[in-house]
């Protein structure tokens, strides 16, 4: 039976190299230390690419762009057990008139060769120019290569051995073009030759190793770590998008079956160039546009594995970019019922910590994260309600550990805006005011504190008046003699205090500079005064607002405890107009309303 071309092509060259957090497998150019993940290879011995990347090591050749070539050795020559000693004769090999026994030459004329030697050394060291001509001439070469292999292909297609050189031969001028990467300068003389396009239509080339070795090569000349300039990278990426590079990475993807390492290796550089991609905003919103790609990702996501693999958990990181960026894309994943498969992938997660520093923790991390941004959407939080998310998030927060915190988290998201009232009805129903104040009564850190007060301010703006769940929030707030009122009040003063000595710093800066640039610093000013606790400073005081609004006897132990440093209910007032004032005045209708309340609760406070 006649082999097959892929077995032919692995046989005749070394296999498509990737990523490792030491550089590349092959002899290709080192890496750079980067914070982005790096493909792990498989440790196991039985692994092809392992025995491929040990072949590689032994026997490649830097100038051979890495193609291995293995001697086989003569049998005679093979000795078995420890060494010899040596003969007494061999420990010293010169003779008298300095004549090597081996050579036959004197140790002037050895001197004059390692002249010599030394001189073609550096005749090879001198690098070649590397410019616009340069790229011309490997455009030229890398469009030889693809024709003649088409070409051979085409006129011997039943006979591989025909073509399994211009093959090779092609696999090694993909893998030459890493050094671009170096040069992102020319990036755009690369893409007006048409070598984008080229290089991206091999993506669709009937050999797998010869796709894999095009998309790692993408994903190389697009990463994060290449020193290109917003322009030089747009050229060359525009240039690959029309050439439908999108397209041809799903049909990657989706013909990689992923049962071997070259294709764990193949399905992971895709994920990689997908990441590098949605650095643009639109790219990620195409993504998310393009339906063939989300339910890929969320198909892979819950694919079964007896441990959480790196391809697993890149999976579920690439989904949270995409959602995160593209509205279109979170619903998207609403109606394929991702809401649903999510909690049901987290649930085994309710009482059970993944080891930390292992995929399987970043993987929970993701989850939670795509889980969050879809709650967001009103659709999103009907999903949530209806499979039950409220109840499982409870389980948490009651038994959890890694999971409460991220627990906390996705209820805020959940509980948010006029359109989390039924979440809100739902856990009071589902009896999480028990867990939700132990947690409030408790230490907790910054961004634990921000969701748990959301939680509480939400629920205070979205349940109904006189309502049963209503009653049963603000009698929480009543009981064990205000204890509740003390933990808030407790809370303010603590963030009063950073936002206020972050203020002060603040307004130092600010009368030393003019107004042109006092308006260039608003932002970042404002981002100083958010980690300062300018958000749970806010939210405690709506929350209180609401108490002396809803209680009189609630109402009159906030002016109490208030009262104990000579201070009243002017500061909460001052705080929701500060609020309300850098509010956007072109906000939509749900920020309307809240501007409605805030001017409400303000009155209540005079």
């Amino acid at each position: 039976m006649m082999a097959s071309i892929d077995d032919l092509f692995k046989v005749q060259t070394a296999s498509s190299t990737y990523k490792t957090r030491g550089g590349l497998i092959g002899g290709q150019k080192p890496y750079a230390p980067s914070n982005k993940r790096k493909f792990e290879i498989s440790q196991d011995p039985t692994s092809d690419a392992v025995y491929k990347a040990a072949k590689t090591y032994a026997n490649g050749d830097v100038k051979g762009n890495g193609i291995a070539t293995v001697e086989d050795a003569d049998e005679d020559d093979i000795e078995a057990g420890p060494a010899l000693p040596p003969d007494e004769e061999e420990e010293n090999i010169d003779d008298e008139e300095g004549r090597f026994f081996g050579g036959g030459i004197t140790n002037n004329t050895a001197d004059v060769l390692d002249f010599i030697d030394e001189r073609d050394k550096g005749n090879d060291a001198k690098a070649e120019k590397i410019d616009a001509t340069w790229v011309r001439k490997l455009a030229l070469n890398f469009e030889r290569k693809i024709s003649k292999n088409s070409e051979l292909r085409a006129k011997f297609e039943d006979d591989p051995q025909k073509f399994m050189a211009s093959e090779a031969d092609l696999d090694a001028d993909i893998k030459a073009l890493s050094i671009l990467s170096d040069h992102p300068d020319l990036y755009g003389e690369f893409a007006k030759l048409g070598c984008g396009a080229s290089l991206v239509s091999l993506l669709s080339h009937e050999n797998t190793d010869i796709a894999i070795d095009a998309i790692e090569i993408i994903n190389e000349l697009t990463d994060e770590d290449v020193e290109a300039e917003q322009d030089q990278w747009d050229i060359l990426v525009d240039a690959m998008l029309e050439a439908d590079l999108l397209s041809l990475l799903h049909d990657n993807i989706a013909r990689l079956d992923g049962e071997n390492e070259s294709d764990r290796a193949g399905v992971y550089h895709v994920l990689s160039v997908l990441e590098n991609l949605s650095s643009r905003t639109t790219i990620a919103m195409t993504l998310g546009t393009d339906t063939s790609f989300i339910p890929w990702l969320l198909q892979r996501v819950r694919k079964k594995e007896p441990t959480i693999t790196q391809n697993k958990q890149y999976t579920a990181e690439i989904l949270g970019i995409i959602l995160q960026s593209s509205p279109a894309g979170r619903l998207r994943f609403i109606d394929l019922d991702g809401i649903d498969i999510f909690l049901q992938l987290l649930s085994f997660y309710r009482k059970r910590d993944p080891v930390k520093g292992t995929e399987e923790e970043e993987y929970v991390e993701n989850l939670f994260d795509c889980l969050t941004c879809c709650l967001d959407e009103a659709d999103g939080k009907a999903k949530f309600l209806e499979a039950e998310g409220v109840e499982l998030c409870l389980i948490m927060l009651r038994e959890g550990k890694m999971s409460k915190p991220r627990a906390l988290r996705v209820l805020d998201h959940a509980l948010g805006g006029p359109e989390g009232a039924a979440c809100c009805s739902k856990l009071v129903e589902a009896a999480g005011l028990k867990p939700l104040f132990g947690a409030f009564m408790k230490m907790q850190d910054k961004q634990s504190t921000e969701h748990i007060l959301g939680i509480i301010s939400s629920m205070l703006r979205s349940l109904p008046a006189d309502s049963a769940e209503r009653i049963r929030l603000l009698a929480k707030f009543v009981e064990k003699n205000f204890e509740k009122i003390e933990t808030a009040v407790k809370i303010r003063r603590e963030y009063a205090s950073k936002v206020a000595a972050a203020d002060r710093e603040i307004s130092a800066e600010r009368s030393k500079l003019p107004a042109e640039e006092q308006e260039e610093k608003a932002d970042e000013w404002l981002s100083r005064r958010l980690d300062a606790g300018l958000y749970s400073l806010q939210t405690v005081d709506v929350v209180l607002a609401w108490l002396v609004a809803e209680d009189e006897g609630a109402g009159e132990r906030v002016k109490a405890l208030l009262g104990e440093r000579d201070e009243g209910l002017e500061l909460i007032r001052g705080t929701l107009e500060d609020q309300l004032n850098s509010m956007d005045t072109a906000a939509d209708d749900r920020d309307v309303v809240f501007q409605d309340i805030l001017t409400a609760l303000m009155e209540h406070l005079r």
